[in-house]
Formats: structure tokens, sequence, C-alpha cells
């Protein structure tokens, strides 16, 4: 029997391929034995550092959604004035250019540690930004994903953004990592990218390079070496797999009857073409895009454009319109963004109207205009609402601006607890389960090594999210999820379980969620809730789930 290692599946599917370690991050640098020109060495490290931010931006033009959002964060701060002037000063004292780059990034990384939080991204961001560039000046391998012309299994400790915004489907058929989790950044890029993927493996970064091995992104598992006749069987189920998915389409039904609309998450408008997939319409339309890489507001004109590019493409069918989640962890220079250290626990999304009065306004404005002239089917939600008062006041601003159809989040476990109170006040609620599930937990979603309580089969996560939808039910009121949580096939059973009508994801999930809906009755749904429910951790949620549907 082969060895075997046992990690988190986040994204579900069979590969089979030889082990490719991400290229390493640059170690820690020898003490000099000479001093530099001052001069020379700042020019030096200023041309290295250009040379990196240029190749983020040309990345960044690839990337869509949260990822263009952190490589243009990473570009900006290789531009950063300052940090340049921290550089010049370390060089100034004799240090060679490399030398000094890392000394003056290792001073900010250390402010932003401090800092804690959701600073915790932007450190990370700085190591790359600090390997990438010494690189450079060094003439050594770049850190990130290796070239290869064969097919391979890609293994990490994890991924950043700038690491994957490259990956060729066709080449990379798994991802296996040593840390992160179930809202990390590799477990979404697999999602839309469709690939099998498992995070918090450990032992996987000593497996060595070319050692074939079998991937199962949905039991967590990683075989290594496994024998001839495993391979097949793995290629055999993956193989089933595909021709099911590949059979899939149709609006999102259960066995027997029981309607789960299954609709898109999207980041831009540039992601018209996905009005192409085989969905009922967009669950999240996220608006951030609109105003982020801009000195000034765009104009109500603009936005009107930009919203009606994309109504047009998913005309006839529901497109949900969150308004404008933008704080101190997203920094807009013409949005007032008020005191806080904790961006998280600040003036975001719904909070920033009272500093900004307008933006919201004009948004909204904005966003009727657009639909007045499509044949969509347009919502709006807002984001960041705490209390039933604040559900309400948006409610009732979008309806005076001409929306029909007006709710908001439930991403705050304070809302959650007043579900019934809330489904007075609003026309629908979508729950995201990634902001949820750091609130709930007291656990920033972007420090990997908190993943295990990320997870999304977290039985109090779950709680919140049933006691919501169940509220929904009785009230009448549609409820939906558009977090992470919905992209998983056996999780989307259990919240289509406890109540919720619709699963809004990456349109690389689509396939697999609409596969796993349609062989199972709507009681079976909630059977499999119960079990997830009633279990003591998320891996045995998990576990109990898939044991169940065998």
């Amino acid at each position: 029997m082969s060895d075997q290692l046992s990690g988190t599946g986040v994204s579900p599917g069979i590969a089979v391929g030889p082990v490719v370690q991400m290229g390493l991050p640059i170690g820690e640098l020898p003490e000099p034995t000479a001093r530099g020109d001052a001069q020379l060495e700042t020019q030096r490290a200023n041309r290295a550092l250009d040379e990196v931010a240029r190749d983020l931006e040309r990345r960044q033009e690839r990337a869509t959604g949260t990822a263009a959002e952190v490589l243009f964060a990473q570009s900006m701060m290789a531009r950063d004035p300052v940090l340049l002037d921290a550089v010049a000063a370390e060089a100034a004292t004799g240090r060679p250019a490399p030398h000094a780059v890392n000394a003056a990034i290792r001073g900010f990384r250390e402010q932003l540690v401090a800092a804690g939080g959701y600073m915790a991204e932007r450190a990370a961001d700085l190591d790359d930004l600090r390997n990438r560039c010494i690189a450079r000046l060094l003439h050594l391998p770049m850190p990130g994903v290796p070239d290869r012309d064969d097919p391979f299994v890609l293994v990490a400790g994890d991924l950043a953004p700038a690491d994957t915004v490259d990956l060729d489907p066709a080449l990379v058929v798994a991802l296996v990592t040593e840390r992160g989790g179930a809202t990390s950044h590799t477990a979404i890029i697999a999602k839309a990218m469709g690939l099998p993927a498992v995070v918090t493996c450990p032992g996987i970064t000593a497996v060595r390079e070319e050692t074939r091995v079998i991937v199962d992104g949905s039991t967590g598992l990683v075989t290594l070496d496994p024998a001839d006749d495993q391979v097949a069987a793995a290629q055999r189920r993956a193989a089933a797999r595909a021709e099911l998915l590949e059979s899939s389409s149709g609006p999102g039904r259960t066995l027997d009857g029981q309607r789960v609309e299954l609709l898109l998450n999207l980041g831009s408008t540039s992601e018209a073409d996905a009005a192409d997939v085989d969905a009922e319409g967009v669950g999240l339309l996220r608006t951030e895009f609109l105003f982020l890489d801009r000195t000034t507001e765009p104009t109500v004109d603009e936005q009107v454009e930009a919203y009606a590019r994309l109504f047009a493409a998913f005309g006839g069918r529901k497109v949900v319109v969150r308004t404008l989640d933008v704080g101190a962890d997203k920094p807009l220079p013409f949005v007032e963004p008020g005191p806080g250290d904790n961006p998280a626990l600040g003036l975001r999304g719904w909070r920033l109207g009272e500093r900004n009065p307008g933006l919201l306004e004009r948004q909204l404005d904005a966003i009727a205009a657009a639909a007045a002239g499509s044949q969509c089917d347009t919502w709006v939600m807002a984001p960041m609402i705490a209390t039933v008062e604040e559900a309400a006041a948006f409610t009732d601003r979008a309806h005076a601006a001409g929306h029909a159809t007006a709710g908001v989040m439930v991403e705050v476990p304070s809302l959650a607890l007043r579900a019934g109170e809330l489904m007075r006040v609003v026309d629908f609620v979508s729950i995201g389960t990634n902001d949820l599930s750091q609130y709930t937990f007291a656990a920033d979603r972007l420090v990997g090594e908190l993943g295990d309580l990320l997870d999304p089969w977290q039985p109090a996560l779950l709680e919140l999210v049933a006691r919501t939808a169940q509220a929904g039910v009785a009230a009448h009121v549609p409820v939906g999820v558009c977090g992470e949580a919905a992209s998983d096939p056996y999780l989307a059973l259990v919240l289509a379980g406890v109540g919720c009508s619709s699963l809004s994801m990456a349109r690389g999930s689509l396939p697999q969620v609409r596969v796993s809906l349609a062989g199972v009755t709507v009681q079976r749904c909630r059977d499999l809730a119960q079990i997830a429910l009633a279990a003591p951790d998320a891996r045995t949620a998990r576990a109990k789930t898939a044991a169940e549907l065998g």
C-alpha cells in the first residue's frame, strides 16, 4: 500500500502527476564583504524595484478580482517613495543594493506585523516583493511557478496571488500546499480554475521532486508513489467525473425537483464573457473594480456605462450588485476612511456613508439607471451591515432610488442572530461566509495558520447560516450564499438542506455543484445538514458528510 499524506480538500477532482516544487524564496543574505558606492547601489536597487513593479503590473492586467487588487497593491509598494527613500538610506551606510533592499523591506515588514489584523497579507506581499527584487539583483531564479513542458502537480508552502496569475491548467493539474485554509488564495484560485486542490497538508514540501502522486481534492488525500493499478483506478474515476460534468447543464435542481439557483461571483465588467457560462445569473457583482486604481470617484455616467455593459451580457437573468465595499484595508484617495487601526472592525462598506455623503446614493442611482435600460432582473445589496436598523436604512434608500429588490449581506454574527427581525425589512439576504467566518471565530481569514478555524464546515458557522436561512424560509424571503462555502459540492447540499435558495460561486465550480445537487433529494440534503450541524468540528462534519454520500 502506498504512503498517503492527509490535508484539507478544498477543490474537488482527481489528478495524477509528478511533484514539482514552487520556486523557493530567497533565503537570508550573507553579510556583505565590501562597502558599496551609495549612488550606484541606490540606482541598482531602484532599477530592480521598477522592473519588479512593471512585471507585477503586467500580471495585474491578466488577473481579475482579488488577485488583481493585491497585485496592484504590490506594484504600488515597489514604487512607494517612502520605500525608495529607505533603500537609499540603507545604501548610504555602505550596503550593496541587495542588502539595502533587504534591510529596508524588513523594517517595513516588522511594522506591518506589529500592526496585526489585515496587515498580515501586506506583510506577506512585502516578502514576495523582497524575494523578486533580490532575485533580479543577484541574477537568481525567480521565485514562483517553474517553467515546464509536461503536466505536473504544483507543491508549495503556500501560494500568493502573483504566483498564480500565469498558472496554465493544461500543465498544472493539481495544487497542494502545506499551509492555507478553505478560504485561502490557493483554494479560491483552484476552484476558479477547476483544479483539484489540497491545503494544510503537512509534509508535502518534503516530498521529492518528480515523485508521482495522486491528488484527491474531495477527500484531501495525496497518495505517494502509487502503484500502476492505483493510478489506473484514479484515472478512470477522473474520466468518469469529467464526463459527468461535461453533461451537466441547466438550472440547479435536486433529484426531486427542488430549485436551488446556481449563480456566478464576478469581480469586474471585463468578466462579462462569463455570460456564456451555463449559470442562472450573477449572485455577487463586486463593484470595487470601478473605484480602485483611481484618484477621483467615477462619475454617475461612468458607472452607468460600466454596469450597462455587464447587464446587457446577462439580459433576462438575475444580477445581484453589491454596493462599494472598501475601507482602511482597501483605501481610496477620494473616500474618507475615518479612524481605526483594524480595518476588519472599522469603517468599511455601509459604515463609510456618514463620512462620505452622497457616495452610496450616486452608486444606487447609477445602478438603477443602467438597470432601467436592460432586460436584467437587477437586485442590490449592502455589505457590512450589523443591525436590523442599518438593514432597514439601506433598503429604504435603495427603494427610494428606484430599486424594486433590495437586501443585505449577512457577514456579521449580530445580524444572523436577529435573522427573524431582519427578514421583515429586506427583500432578500445573501450570506457572505468568508467574512462571517472570521467575525464568528475572531480569526483573520488572511492568516493561513488559522485555516482550521475558518473552514466553512465549522458547525458554529453552519448554525448561523441555518438560523438565517430558516428565518428566510419562514418569512418567504430568499436567502443565498455567495461565500466560498457555496462552491463546495458536498457543502452545497448542506446549504440547500438548511433552506438556502441560491448558491453563488466561481464559474469553474458550477458544473460540479449542479451535478452534486442533481444526485440527491431535498430530504437527503436536510439529513446531511443535520449530520454536519451535529458534528463536533469541521473535519468531522466534512468526513461524515462525505462518508454518508459514499
